[in-house]
């Protein structure tokens, strides 16, 4: 399995409850059909360990085959949808792979 780990926080004017509704509800719907995906998991962050881990809101991992299959879906219209669809959220995020 190849996995494409998002870390991310809302925007400043949402609540944390809105960002999760948000991300699993209309964003989740435009980011499952990614060619390839295998599996969609989103965590809901309700604490953190230590200081510097603190004020994230949820993580997501889109699991694929290999990193081609990755490689594929980054490629695809599907994943400049979810791309778009996430527009000038304000919020931060690291996005990493592995």
């Amino acid at each position: 399995m190849y996995n494409l780990i998002v870390l991310a926080t809302r925007p400043s004017d949402w609540t944390h409850e809105q960002f999760i509704e948000w991300w699993r509800g209309e964003h989740a719907e435009v980011t499952r059909p990614l060619p390839g995906l295998k599996r969609w998991l989103h965590t809901d962050v309700q604490e953190a360990m230590d200081e510097k881990s603190q004020g994230w809101d949820g993580v997501s991992i889109l699991s694929f085959e290999s990193r081609e299959a990755l490689d594929k879906a980054l490629a695809s219209d599907e994943w400049k949808a979810a791309v778009a669809h996430v527009g000038n959220m304000r919020g931060r995020r690291i996005i990493l792979m592995g």
